[in-house]
């Protein structure tokens, strides 16, 4: 009985010991590196695919691409152990660099106990992805590793609209941090802070709460919270918002940018639209709050976000400046 205390006590101080440790950058990439490009979610298309190794050619890159990465399963990217058997294979073969998921969908999350924390951490690699893929960023922070939120295939093989935003990505990965200016939005609470910043897709990283997984059990570190999402009612976000009120997360965090919510029913609970929905709790919180950031489900634009790092936020009259 003695012996089971003793150890559970050691798992406890192991699991504080391991929340607490400091968030490490992955190396930046150099011209002739590998991108390893996996699907943990859904099945892209595989023009798409096609396009985006080409487009990462064109960056100076050599992709590979992951064994079940056009694999199809129901709505899934092959089953849950040949999409985590990639995952592993990026972040253990020491010939790739960095991983680029294909697309988001959904399954990600299945992904996960599949995968120990401490393979984020043994292997740091900047893993890029958005929507679904955000269940994989969480993952990544919670163990200690820094990732990016951006555009996956499809969006980098985009041509015209996207290049300036795909410019970013590329001299992202290349070492060169970026700062935003946003214009100004109507809505937006004026403030200055400073903290790491985590986030992604509101419905996904609200739905690994509490777990090994979750991010927001970084909340004490001082968070910088950013939030998009896609198809979700006016109601369930308000439903997650207040998840996070219950669970004490919107108290913590240093400030918070709402990023684009699409294809939701407008107006809804008599409000015009999601931004004011949103507003209508957030200008309670005495924290710089951004409105119309660019990023999340957008056709244009979706700007490079470095997970985990720490970040300088400003909201003011004039806009929102975002520094790394």
């Amino acid at each position: 009985m003695r012996r089971n205390v003793f150890i559970v006590l050691l798992l406890c101080v192991a699991e504080a010991l391991f929340a607490q440790q400091e968030i490490i950058m992955p190396p930046f990439l150099k011209a002739g590196d590998t991108i390893a490009v996996i699907s943990p979610s859904s099945t892209p298309d595989s023009l798409t695919v096609v396009k985006g190794c080409d487009a990462l050619r064109t960056w100076g890159f050599v992709p590979i691409v992951g064994l079940h990465a056009l694999d199809n399963y129901h709505n899934f990217a092959g089953r849950v152990d040949e999409r985590a058997s990639d995952l592993l294979w990026a972040l253990q073969d020491s010939t790739v660099r960095a991983v680029m998921c294909s697309r988001g969908g959904d399954g990600a999350v299945q992904v996960l106990r599949h995968i120990p924390l401490n393979e984020f951490r043994s292997h740091p690699k900047w893993v890029m992805g958005f929507s679904d893929v955000t269940a994989l960023h969480s993952a990544a922070v919670s163990a200690g590793v820094m990732s990016i939120h951006s555009t996956m295939c499809d969006g980098i093989s985009s041509q015209g609209r996207r290049d300036s935003v795909n410019a970013i990505l590329h001299h992202l990965l290349l070492g060169e941090l970026p700062s935003y200016q946003v214009p100004a939005h109507p809505l937006n609470q004026y403030g200055e802070a400073e903290g790491i910043l985590v986030g992604g897709n509101f419905s996904v990283f609200c739905g690994l709460a509490g777990s090994d997984y979750d991010f927001l059990n970084r909340a004490d570190e001082g968070l910088i919270l950013f939030m998009e999402d896609t198809g979700e009612s006016m109601t369930k976000v308000d439903r997650m918002l207040h998840q996070l009120e219950i669970r004490g997360i919107l108290s913590k965090l240093k400030g918070i940018i709402v990023g684009h919510f699409s294809k939701y029913k407008s107006p809804e609970n008599d409000f015009a639209d999601m931004y004011e929905m949103l507003h209508e709790y957030l200008q309670q919180l005495p924290i710089p709050v951004c409105y119309d950031f660019p990023v999340g489900h957008h056709s244009t634009y979706n700007y490079p976000l470095i997970e985990g790092c720490r970040v300088r936020l400003k909201v003011d009259s004039k806009g929102t400046s975002l520094i790394f």
